[in-house]
């Protein structure tokens, strides 16, 4: 029987140990267990998480193995590659699919009911990779996406309107990388479309707008990488935001990857889209207002999506 307070984590890397850390603050769970291939990376984390638990909420943080998973309601996987200089963006594709295809059936071996939520990079492959691996219902696997991209993208629309980023509403949708885009016609602050709430606050230039902010967001994490070698407060953030959705059955609306079934003719990938998050994992698709302009951008993420699955043979 699944413990629906408890979360595991695999890979204790830069994102798998602060995404622990935020989870610990949320007091979402009683039970938390850390995998990784160095067993005494694991212990390190959770003892150094663990320390905190008195100015926290009661918690079980410790280092474990597959065989602990047998139970877990939630198992998140961070674990995967990072690219080195002068690899290929396929090569990394086709060795974090190599990683996940010794994780994952490890995971179905002991776990057939659990939410699987993948964080590991490229997202949308490697989700897609999750979800052939594990044998899992499309609902139950699922990818971080393009979650923390839309943060990004509130916060800049925030800063650039002066207003409360959380009064923003706009999502960035496609693959989470280069070919993702911003589903601007949809865009609004508390209900009033975006251009107009631009020129109330005495902005007029639209286009340019839309072209550096949409730019500044792809570039966010290339430009954090650069200054200090490696993102992880972000994408935990967004790891314990989507938990929360899972959890507390909230039944939120979030760009997560996931199996796509035709929606604006895309299918038989995982990208991101709105999808309505909770307890059963994905719950259904949201398909947002989109212009001919913005569905053609989609349908050719896609298809750069679609072209790096043909080389993996996934």
């Amino acid at each position: 029987m699944l413990n629906h307070r408890k979360v595991a984590i695999i890979g204790c890397g830069f994102v798998g140990s602060a995404s622990a850390f935020a989870i610990m603050q949320s007091g979402l769970f009683s039970e938390m267990v850390l995998v990784d291939a160095n067993h005494a990376k694991a212990e390190g984390e959770a003892l150094d998480i663990g320390h905190g638990l008195p100015f926290a909420k009661p918690m079980e943080i410790y280092a474990g193995d597959y065989k602990d998973l047998d139970d877990a309601a939630l198992i998140i996987v961070t674990a995967g590659a990072a690219q080195k200089p002068g690899e290929t963006r396929l090569d990394l594709v086709k060795k974090n699919v190599n990683i996940f295809s010794s994780i994952i059936p490890q995971i179905a071996a002991v776990n057939q009911e659990a939410i699987l939520l993948i964080v590991a990079n490229p997202v949308d492959i490697l989700t897609y990779a999750a979800l052939k691996l594990s044998g899992y219902p499309a609902n139950r696997v699922f990818g971080s996406g393009t979650v923390l991209d839309t943060a990004r993208l509130k916060y800049l629309i925030g800063q650039h309107l002066d207003v409360d980023s959380r009064s923003v509403h706009a999502f960035v949708i496609g693959e989470h990388g280069d070919s993702e885009m911003v589903a601007w016609s949809s865009a609004n602050v508390s209900g009033i479309p975006l251009h107009d709430f631009c020129e109330m606050r005495g902005h007029f230039d639209h286009q340019k707008a839309m072209e550096r902010l949409a730019e500044n967001v792809k570039n966010s994490a290339y430009e954090i990488i650069e200054k200090k070698n490696a993102t992880y407060y972000g994408i935990a953030m967004s790891v314990r935001r989507i938990c929360e959705a899972i959890v507390r059955d909230e039944k939120s609306i979030l760009p997560v990857s996931s199996l796509q079934k035709g929606c604006y003719g895309v299918e038989g990938l995982c990208l991101s889209t709105p999808a309505i998050v909770g307890k059963n994992g994905i719950e259904g698709l949201v398909p947002i207002q989109l212009n001919e302009e913005e569905k053609e951008k989609l349908c050719a993420s896609a298809e750069q999506l679609l072209n790096v699955l043909r080389e993996t043979g996934l």
